[in-house]
């Protein structure tokens, strides 16, 4: 049987060239994805692990808890800890670092890298062994900044050129006296790094005297640990904590590995898709294939072999097809990942230089998800052959399932359908998070439901193609009955394209309906002009919001400060606006009371209120950061949103318990209202700062419509591996469709059908059943898209259902040039069928 098995798969080598490709794509991805991320982690964790080199033990501030009704402060690093660090035995020496956002602008103007990744830092004396000196000398004073390598390299900058910067204030001027480089993360990653001397970079980052770290060399002969001991005994318990060099990079390397696991299961989601979709093809093939070798195992059983032997036969034939699909999956998968980490660098993120790993693991998962899933695909068929009685399939009665196996399979799939359907819409009227898990429960069930159902669902909306197909005269409808001549083979086909286009239309959907609704939340919210903020997230000083105070044209500005409290022995985050501006540049609905903020009064959104069973009117006593204690008093709730939320209080009351006051965001209100000319005034009246960003209410949505475009990308790009898989998987039913069929083309062939008629009917057959899954897919995808909105809406009062017809009609016409394009070659061969050979044929 074994033989048997072997010689069956050579003697159909071109039949199964389909299913080892499907196979091949899906553990490619799988593979690939393997290679690309762990080739990334581990480039990026031997990067990081050098930035640690110079570092023994790391000195830090001690954590605080909140405790009680005050809110901890961070000790400080000074110079006297830095001193008895630098005298502790076993210490080689010492040094501080200070660390902070600095935006370096490039030639044109605009910010180099990204915002949260653009750095600045101190150079510790001539000589800093952690940042070695490619050109020039250390800097000295505000005028003179190192600049790193990659940046000089990007940006054009070289020794003595001017930049422009900026830290937490007005625009700097600086000369690059040196350019050195670095093994730092950020600017692996694509960010910028900038140094300056460490007076300078204490006082621009506003940590005059004090370190945010103090790195310690151990001297010859002794350890991280002892050294680490040592300076637990030295220094202050309850104000520093001590890290060694070795656990830092271990931390480091655990948190580059925890971030690329998103990145890798989510590219494993797609790998999976691409595997489910090319298992239909691998069942639908092994289908065909045993139902052309009835007569064949028929015979086997009739010498002799059981049932179980039969079954084995075709399980090995699946064993060497999934072995040769794993083996060239892994292969094409090496060079997916060398391409990915390529495509990486092309599209401007940089990444450290490292080999391509490719671990055991990888070639293992490779192999056994090829020989797994294959196996798994042809078991049902292999079953279902080895049932059928030695007789009865040497007279070929077996050919159609019975009426109890389609009522059965009909049973089944409406049970499963409407059990999805049911747990879809009982997660709509779930809260957020919690109707996720059940949403995707629900979705799988639906999508297996209508899987099983197709057969069922094929005769009717493939009838309503035939006033079509009957305008192509008899080869339009010799392709109708050729769709449903075997409702089990067209509904594995397409299923197959349905699933990705399920996903395609339903993240369409999505993506669509989330814009319009940010665009409704930024109109519908804010009144003001332009929102002002920092490019990175970060705060901005106060010295902002007056200077834009003072440009002219503004006529109303409001900060929107955050700053930590206690509140019923809770931390809650207040935010200190302008109370006489605020109700002007907003436009919050407000569920009880007024928008009134000012003295002792304040407002509410519904989410904290309903936390804390606050009402208008109620009273509150609030723990500043500074441990004073205050009553506040509700004079109105209003509805939040993820743009605006929180208790507002004037920053008149709120400035003088804060230390450090700084803005997340100004807003802004001008007599002209939004335009290029006003935006332009108020980035001048700034300086020009590269730091600071002035946007409108266009411009927030754009950016965040940016994000959706580029994620909305990606994933077309992903599942457009499903859709290749579907490709195949229609041209192998139709090529194995044709083989079966010879002796009716020979026939047709005979009494007076042209070769293009032949290729026509091929043709319409696979438009139809391309169309068929297109229709299904575009559907489900639809209400898929309306149950995840309906999920958002709890949480995202703006949201509304958005279809976005040309891009359905889009998908719909990509189904149906599917079906054109895998037509071509079993047309092709169809046509070129010798008719006699081919009556002739069994």
């Amino acid at each position: 049987m074994f033989r048997t098995a072997l010689r069956n798969v050579l003697a159909h080598k071109a039949r199964l060239l389909m299913t080892v490709l499907a196979v091949m794509l899906g553990v490619a991805f799988v593979s690939g994805t393997l290679v690309f991320t762990n080739s990334l982690s581990t480039a990026l964790q031997n990067s990081s692990a050098k930035g640690f080199d110079q570092v023994d033990v790391a000195v830090r501030p001690e954590g605080r808890e909140d405790k009680g009704d005050t809110v901890g402060k961070t000790p400080e690093l000074t110079q006297a800890l830095l001193d008895r660090s630098a005298r502790v035995p076993g210490a080689a020496s010492a040094f501080g670092v200070v660390r902070g956002f600095t935006a370096l602008a490039d030639k044109d103007g605009k910010l180099v890298g990204g915002g949260f990744q653009s750095e600045g830092g101190n150079y510790w004396g001539t000589k800093d062994p952690r940042y070695p000196l490619v050109s020039g000398h250390a800097p000295s004073g505000r005028g003179e900044v190192l600049i790193d390598s990659e940046t000089a390299k990007r940006a054009g900058y070289k020794v003595g050129d001017r930049v422009r910067m900026s830290v937490d204030g007005p625009v700097l001027t600086p000369t690059v006296t040196g350019v050195f480089t670095t093994d730092d993360g950020n600017v692996a990653a694509g960010g910028s790094l900038t140094l300056f001397d460490t007076a300078t970079a204490q006082q621009l980052f506003g940590k005059p005297g004090t370190y945010d770290e103090i790195d310690v060399t151990a001297a010859a002969g002794t350890s991280q640990t002892a050294l680490k001991a040592a300076l637990d005994r030295a220094l202050p318990k309850d104000t520093v904590e001590t890290t060694t060099g070795k656990q830092l990079a271990d931390d480091q390397a655990e948190i580059i590995a925890s971030s690329m696991s998103g990145l890798k299961q989510g590219l494993l989601v797609f790998a999976g898709i691409a595997l489910f979709v090319g298992t239909f093809i691998i069942a639908n093939t092994f289908t065909m294939l045993v139902a052309q070798r009835t007569k064949e195992l028929a015979l086997l059983r009739a010498v002799g072999a059981s049932r179980r032997q039969v079954t084995r036969s075709v399980l090995v034939e699946a064993f060497v097809v999934g072995a040769v699909a794993g083996v060239a999956g892994l292969v094409a998968g090496i060079g997916i990942g060398a391409g990915l980490k390529a495509l990486m660098g092309t599209l401007g993120a940089t990444v450290p230089d490292g080999p391509l790993v490719v671990s055991p693991g990888t070639v293992a998962t490779a192999l056994v998800v090829g020989v797994v899933v294959t196996m798994l695909a042809a078991w049902l068929p292999g079953r279902r052959a080895a049932k059928i009685p030695p007789v009865a399939a040497m007279s070929s009665v077996h050919a159609k399932a019975t009426t109890k196996s389609l009522v059965l399979r009909n049973t089944i799939g409406a049970l499963l359908s409407a059990a999805g359907v049911a747990v879809v819409l009982a997660a709509t009227s779930m809260d957020g998070s919690d109707g996720q898990a059940p949403m995707g429960f629900g979705a799988v069930l639906l999508i297996i439901g209508v899987f099983v159902l197709t057969p069922l669902l094929s005769h009717p909306l493939i009838a309503a193609a035939a006033p079509v197909l009957r305008a192509f005269g008899v080869s339009g409808r010799l392709a109708r009955q050729n769709s449903v001549r075997n409702p089990r083979r067209t509904a594995a086909t397409a299923s197959a394209l349905m699933i990705g286009l399920t996903l395609i239309t339903g993240m369409t959907v999505m993506a669509g309906s989330l814009q319009t609704s940010i665009d409704k939340m930024a109109s519908a919210a804010i009144r003001a002009d332009y929102v002002v903020s920092m490019a990175n997230g970060n705060e901005l000083s106060p010295d902002v919001e007056r200077t834009l105070r003072k440009t002219h044209g503004v006529t109303l500005t409001s900060p929107l400060r955050n700053a930590p409290s206690r509140i019923d022995g809770q931390t809650e985050y207040l935010t200190g606006v302008n109370g006489a501006a605020i109700g002007r540049l907003t436009d919050l609905t407000v569920e009880e009371g007024s928008f009134t903020v000012g003295g002792d009064r304040v407002v509410v959104d519904d989410e904290t209120a309903k936390s804390h069973d606050w009402t208008a009117g109620s009273h509150f006593t609030v723990h500043y950061e500074d441990g004073k204690a205050q009553q506040l008093t509700v004079a109105g709730v209003y509805r939040g949103n993820d743009m605006i939320h929180g208790i507002m209080l004037d920053t008149a009351r709120l400035a003088p318990h804060q230390r450090d006051a700084a803005d997340m965001q100004v807003m802004v209100k001008t007599t002209d209202g939004a335009s290029g000319a006003v935006k332009d005034r108020l980035e001048k009246a700034l300086g020009s700062n590269p730091a600071i960003r002035v946007q409108d209410k266009k411009d927030i949505s754009n950016e965040i419509a940016k994000m959706f475009t580029l994620m909305l990308n990606m994933l077309y790009g992903l599942l457009a591996m499903a859709v290749i898989v579907a490709v195949l998987g229609v041209i192998n039913t139709l090529a194995m469709s044709v083989f079966e069929r010879s002796q009716e083309i020979g026939m047709l062939r005979a009494i007076g059908l042209e070769r293009t008629g032949i290729k026509r009917m091929v043709r319409l057959e696979s438009l139809v059943i391309s169309l068929f899954g297109g229709v299904l897919g575009i559907g489900l995808g639809v209400f898929f898209g309306w149950a995840a909105g309906e999920l958002l809406g709890t949480r995202m009062p703006t949201y509304e259902l958005v279809l976005p017809w040309g891009r359905m009609a889009a998908f719909l016409l990509l189904a149906a040039v599917v079906g054109v394009l895998a037509a071509l070659w079993p047309a092709r061969r169809a046509a070129r069928l010798n008719m006699l050979q081919a009556i002739k044929s069994e």
